[in-house]
């Protein structure tokens, strides 16, 4: 079976979901997991990697083995990430500058490696001992993004 974008842009999580616990209220869960299989990538004229973005959900992400498309060396095995809701996130400045000059050839993502997401419409927080006492908070995670150029270009014309 063939699941993913085929057109234009970064499909949405939401498609690889394989477990919800659904809430009272219609289209909102109370937890998804999303499992990110290797597949393959052919949009065209558009920007494949996941985008930038906040959600009305949390996201915990975790790499089980691999490397993780949008943080490739950034993201380690073992590691995992916690963005609250409406905390903005995305692709690192590496991936951003890969993604927006190389060429939209078909290619095949997400072959060797296991990501997982636990999104939530309640707020999740880390332990005190996962915050303090675990010693594997990275308070550098921000930096990924520091690079990031602005290419934005008001009077641009197409």
């Amino acid at each position: 079976m063939v699941i993913n974008c085929v057109a234009y842009d970064h499909a949405d999580p939401s498609i690889f979901t394989v477990l919800t616990c659904q809430s009272s209220k219609p289209g909102v869960a109370i937890a998804d997991f999303v499992i990110f299989p290797p597949r393959w990538s052919v949009q065209e004229h558009t920007f494949r990697p996941p985008y930038y973005h906040r959600n009305c959900m949390s996201e915990f992400m975790g790499l089980v083995y691999g490397g993780y498309e949008a943080k490739h060396g950034g993201f380690m095995p073992g590691g995992a990430s916690l963005h609250s809701m409406m905390t903005p996130h995305g692709p690192d400045a590496v991936c951003f500058e890969k993604a927006s000059s190389g060429a939209l050839l078909p290619e095949k993502v997400a072959v060797g490696s296991m990501a997982f997401m636990f999104e939530s419409s309640l707020s999740l927080r880390a332990t005190r001992w996962a915050e303090h006492e675990s010693a594997k908070v990275d308070y550098d995670y921000h930096d990924c993004w520091q690079s990031l150029r602005k290419h934005f270009d008001p009077d641009a014309r197409q």
